[in-house]
């Protein structure tokens, strides 16, 4: 062997890219008068949203100093803050919903680490979920019981969304898998259920929950709204997921099942160890695509009067002594959705490149 090793190829440096980036902009007549008009634009709207947004802005103070400054009212944001988060929930009581924010955020962050992925998982959250619940609720352990239409804020989000992804995800692989089963009546029964509820938008199935679904229960018996929101959402999650997933189990060779019959496989071994690894996979992309989009679909919520975090900001707007800053409200909605979804994108990214076989 030489006693020199091979060094890896080095990538273009900042000054490179960025020389190319210009080229690139002002190459030919189109791109750059293209380029211009990006750049007239920006001159026109970035000053004043600047001006507006910083440096007029108010960001502690009263209405009153919001409308001499002229300029964006943060301590509209400021004030109306912990109300997003929390929305009607007893103010004694707000450390039970932040408890269980900080739970939901860890138990979030533990289920993206691949190195925590096993039983070991399903058996924390299969702790978590329920205790998390029985701590927003009370009425166990000396908690006072606090009802679910008292919830709200970005908890309720966190709930409606963690809760019905989880619970919709492995609901979604197994009508996969039954659309796809050689069994007449499960697969016409799963094709049933994904046609049924795709064909119908969401706010159709939370009516259902909310509205119709008590007229069917005997009498005496009731279900909790949330809980009926959370089966509706779940549905929705499952359905629109299980496209998802058969998408990636057409997109598999022929070859690995029949590699995986070879080997004496059954079924479940077959899909479990081979098939559905390299399918979820290879749909990551579509499959955070839906996760966004059904993230934002909480807000359709509150037309059964569940207050999620960007009602209670429209409700926040209500208030007598803050009149007039709309404006404020939804930027501040928009910006925290906006992160919410973008970590989400970026960590689907990562996990696609972890999970590509070169990179192994």
């Amino acid at each position: 062997m030489s006693a020199t090793t091979a060094r890896a190829p080095r990538g273009p440096s900042v000054t490179e890219q960025l020389t190319s980036f210009v080229k690139g902009c002002f190459a030919g007549p189109v791109n750059s008068a293209l380029t211009l008009a990006c750049i007239a634009i920006l001159y026109l709207v970035v000053p004043p949203f600047w001006g507006w947004a910083v440096s007029d802005a108010t960001l502690f103070g009263t209405a009153q100093d919001c409308r001499a400054a002229g300029g964006a009212c943060w301590a509209f944001v400021r004030e109306k803050f912990w109300f997003s988060i929390f929305g009607l929930y007893p103010y004694e009581e707000r450390w039970r919903p932040a408890t269980m924010l900080v739970i939901l955020v860890a138990m979030v962050v533990a289920s993206t680490q691949r190195r925590l992925w096993g039983r070991g998982l399903l058996v924390a959250w299969a702790v978590a979920a329920p205790g998390m619940w029985m701590l927003m609720q009370g009425g166990v352990f000396g908690l006072s019981y606090v009802q679910t239409r008292q919830w709200g804020g970005l908890s309720i989000t966190g709930i409606i969304a963690v809760y019905g992804v989880a619970l919709g995800y492995p609901l979604a692989i197994l009508l996969a898998l039954g659309r796809r089963s050689e069994l007449t009546l499960v697969r016409w029964f799963c094709t049933g259920i994904i046609e049924c509820v795709r064909g119908v938008p969401l706010i159709s199935l939370l009516f259902m929950a909310a509205i119709m679904l008590p007229l069917f229960m005997p009498q005496g018996v009731s279900i909790d709204r949330l809980v009926r929101v959370l089966v509706a959402y779940t549905l929705f999650t499952a359905a629109y997921m299980a496209e998802v997933v058969r998408g990636g189990l057409q997109a598999m060779p022929r070859g690995q099942y029949e590699a995986s019959d070879a080997i004496g496989l059954g079924y479940w071994q077959k899909m479990r160890l081979i098939i559905l690894p390299q399918a979820l996979t290879i749909t990551i992309p579509a499959q955070v695509n839906t996760f966004i989009g059904l993230f934002k679909d909480t807000t359709l919520v509150v037309v059964i009067g569940v207050f999620d975090f960007f009602t209670t900001l429209r409700a926040a707007l209500g208030d007598p002594n803050w009149l007039g800053f709309p404006t404020e409200a939804y930027l501040f909605a928009a910006g925290v959705y906006f992160l919410l979804c973008f970590i989400m994108s970026l960590y689907s990214q990562r996990l696609e490149r972890s999970l590509r076989p070169e990179s192994r």
